[in-house]
């Protein structure tokens, strides 16, 4: 059996958030899964995730990829709300646990989302 890709979790995550689908929302992340936004910062069970997407209505569309190691990926987004005029560019740490999502770190531009990824894997490597 193939082992699950990290672009795989990370175009699943991207699916069901844009989809605004609970059941797929919930299912596209581990629990808890670490979140990271303009918010704060924090575990949320799956289904707190999925009402998280269902009540943003966010659409977030990939535009660049930049993978750091085997479990960490940062992905720049234009993110889109209801109530946006036009979409916002932010950048996404993405850690995958097997074909889910286990962190969404939310970064306000890809310079900043690399250095936090950078640390990640940093602090992991020494685990």
């Amino acid at each position: 059996m193939t082992p699950p890709r990290l672009e795989d979790a990370v175009d699943r995550w991207h699916a069901a958030v844009n989809g605004g689908d609970p059941d797929r929302a919930a299912a596209a992340v581990t629990d808890p899964v670490v979140v990271l936004g303009p918010k704060g910062a924090g575990p949320l069970s799956p289904p707190d995730f999925a009402d998280w997407v269902r009540r943003s209505g966010i659409r977030m569309r990939p535009t660049s990829w930049h993978p750091v190691s085997d479990r960490l990926m940062v992905v720049e987004q234009e993110a889109a709300w209801p109530q946006s005029e036009r979409p916002s560019r932010v950048a996404t740490v993405f850690r995958a646990d097997g074909d889910r999502i286990s962190a969404a770190l939310r970064q306000p531009d890809l310079a900043s989302a690399l250095e936090l990824a950078v640390i990640c894997r940093e602090m992991a490597a020494t685990e």
